[in-house]
């Protein structure tokens, strides 16, 4: 549901107001939030920049949605303060704060039309009928609903019921876009489709967008930043390629696609840079290549390291092909694009494993 003030109250302008002065459009600052001793987000301190496209991931459990809940106003922090625009909300109350929410069900009106729906917020700030008629064709021709206005939300698909709930939290020009699991109803295919559609509504509204989720691939694609939670606390907080590429921990190296974690002692870890104390080293499947033991060396096998091992399984998924590949007592894990023309190797067939040792990053435990 797309929340806004009734009326344009001193307050929601004064308290919420779009300062040029301020760069941060929403600080969270050293905020826990107890539930009896239990603590959902425990020192969390977060600056988002304006018109950023920002996303907190993690698992169950891991305080995303506390966080989010706190941002929308639906709970008050325990201890710690929320800056929107330099101004403190932390006390103001979720219909008092400009901005729009969609949640993971939609949240539309069962019982009125997808122009009513739309209607809604336009009319609780007071507007005109015919200015509200203008913005909502205006709004059902960008989302591609144009011709859907008088029908129910139990006529529409769930991709037409998320364009609608995304529409009305966009229709009212609200400042802040909070979205909580925005695509979790969706199959996959039709999840793919909405996330371009997000992409193209942030580059033309370019609002300050806060996303939840605990899809991976989701947060990859959408995102400027992701926040990674666990067990209430921030674990790293960077670019998606950053995050992928550069992980700092264990946890986030396995949460945000699979990794190789290396700390087995069957062979030797070669890597460009010296592993730091308390750390294990880490690599991507897909930056492990798999060979024939008597294929000729790469041209650039000076820059590589290179393992021999035994392949325990093969799993075909359409374009990739992923090798359950065994190394002495260890497990390495590779996966290839499928390619014409491409060997393919078998469980129990000997194997080549390369990689740059550019490619090894070392991660904490």
């Amino acid at each position: 549901m797309t929340v806004y003030a009734r009326s344009p109250t001193p307050l929601a302008e004064a308290e919420v107001s779009d300062t040029s002065s301020v760069s941060a459009q929403i600080e969270i600052c050293d905020v826990t939030k107890l539930y009896g001793t239990v603590a959902a987000v425990k020192d969390f301190s977060l600056t988002v920049r304006r018109g950023e496209f920002l996303t907190i991931l993690g698992p169950s459990g891991s305080g995303k949605t506390t966080a989010l809940m706190l941002l929308a106003g639906f709970v008050a922090p325990s201890k710690g303060d929320i800056l929107i625009s330099g101004r403190s909300v932390a006390a103001v109350p979720s219909y008092r704060r400009d901005q729009g929410i969609v949640f993971q069900n939609y949240a539309l009106f069962p019982h009125l039309t997808v122009r009513r729906n739309l209607e809604f917020p336009l009319e609780m700030r007071g507007m005109k009928a015919t200015e509200r008629a203008r913005r909502v064709d205006r709004m059902l021709v960008r989302v591609h609903l144009k011709d859907f206005g008088d029908r129910m939300p139990s006529q529409l698909s769930g991709g037409q019921q998320q364009r609608v709930a995304l529409a009305r939290a966009l229709i009212g020009d609200p400042p802040i876009l909070l979205l909580d699991e925005p695509l979790g109803a969706l199959d996959r295919n039709l999840r793919e489709q909405m996330q371009g559609e997000i992409k193209a509504l942030h580059r033309e509204f370019r609002k300050t967008t806060i996303c939840v989720t605990h899809d991976q691939e989701e947060a990859l694609t959408l995102s400027d930043r992701i926040v990674v939670m666990r067990a209430g606390r921030i674990e790293q907080t960077d670019t998606p390629e950053a995050l992928y590429d550069r992980p700092t921990t264990r946890f986030v190296a396995n949460f945000l696609g699979e990794a190789n974690i290396l700390e087995s002692r069957d062979f030797k870890i070669e890597a460009d840079a010296a592993q730091p104390l308390g750390t294990v080293a880490m690599i991507r499947p897909e930056r492990v290549c798999i060979t024939a033991p008597a294929a000729p060396k790469r041209a650039d096998a000076d820059l590589r390291h290179s393992v021999t091992g035994k392949v325990d399984d093969m799993l075909y998924a359409g374009p990739l092909r992923k090798y359950q590949v065994r190394v002495g007592r260890s497990l390495v894990i590779v996966r290839e694009q499928v390619a014409s023309g491409q060997q393919t190797f078998r469980a129990g067939e000997e194997v080549r494993l390369e990689w740059l040792r550019s490619d090894i990053r070392f991660v904490t435990s």
